[in-house]
């Protein structure tokens, strides 16, 4: 499973925005963001995951510019 992410700094916090799914999380360092945005993930796709879907640590990129 790939999910894109628009990721910036708002001044304040991290943000994670998704590109194509209603997903939105932040965090006051990118390692807070990070694993705000995989519980997000987590969260928004717990369906497909209990149906066998992987989420894996992997599959969450470093913020690209």
């Amino acid at each position: 499973m790939i999910v894109k992410f628009d990721v910036y700094f708002d001044g304040e916090y991290w943000c994670a925005r998704g590109i194509e799914e209603d997903i939105f999380t932040q965090g006051k360092t990118l390692d807070e963001l990070m694993e705000n945005l995989r519980e997000a993930v987590e969260l928004h796709f717990e369906e497909e995951i209990e149906r066998g879907e992987n989420i894996s640590k992997g599959d969450l990129c470093e913020p690209c510019n």
